[in-house]
């Protein structure tokens, strides 16, 4: 992983490149296919810099921009989720920019795709008609106006939990607003997961607790996403 730069119209922000690993330079050539990450609310985690360098792994060039840079987290998150809620601003000029980078990497193939958490993941969904080749929200917050928000969409592949408490149907609504606009999908609610199912949270004494309220790790359903994550991504971006 290197700590990077990202030149962006509201001032540079940070980010962490990862390219593939040996393993996976060893079974294809570069260039390969980038992947833009988006952290949630929390910001950027060991947790979420541990899911890009799986995503690496799989032979993808990996960047996750900090969108909590100009500020800190404190500062930055109602900024950033305003923007969520207005479909612009400064965040979302951000991750066009991570996704410019990726473009004009030397490791890249040109053809980039775009992951995210929670909140991550409703910028995952918003971003999809905004030039990037896939999409993989992650119990996505879904934005307003959705099926107007999608029409231009790239193909979406997409992970919910049923004992999620804050996306109760969002699968549904999902789907409609995709079959609306035409758009390749892979949509999947898993009955025993709730919210950030794919996330390690750790919020020290009071972690116990994230099961009872419906946000807790669950390993099958994190797999699985997974798998069908990279096998949207192998087919969307490795052509």
């Amino acid at each position: 992983m290197a700590e990077i730069e990202i030149a962006a119209p509201a001032g540079s922000l940070r980010g962490h490149l990862f390219l593939p690993s040996d393993g996976a330079r060893a079974a294809g050539a570069a260039p390969y296919p980038g992947v833009v990450v988006v952290h949630d609310a929390i910001g950027m985690t060991a947790d979420t810099l541990e899911s890009c360098q799986r995503i690496a792994d799989e032979g993808y060039v990996v960047l996750a921009p900090d969108l909590y840079t100009r500020g800190g987290r404190a500062r930055c998150v109602p900024r950033v989720l305003r923007d969520l809620l207005r479909h612009r601003g400064p965040a979302v000029d951000d991750l066009l920019a991570a996704r410019e980078y990726l473009m004009e990497h030397d490791d890249c193939t040109g053809a980039v795709g775009i992951i995210g958490f929670c909140m991550g993941g409703g910028f995952a969904i918003l971003m999809a008609p905004k030039g990037f080749d896939v999409s993989a929200p992650f119990y996505g917050v879904l934005p307003r106006h959705l099926t107007e928000v999608l029409e231009g969409s790239c193909p979406m592949v997409a992970s919910f939990g049923r004992r999620d408490p804050m996306l109760i149907g969002a699968e549904k609504r999902l789907v409609r607003a995709l079959q609306e606009n035409g758009v390749d999908y892979d949509v999947k609610t898993y009955p025993r997961a709730g919210h950030s199912f794919a996330n390690k949270i750790d919020l020290g004494v009071a972690t116990p607790l994230l099961r009872v309220t419906g946000f807790a790790y669950n390993e099958a359903a994190t797999e699985d996403a997974w798998r069908r994550v990279f096998t949207f991504l192998d087919e969307h971006l490795k052509v």
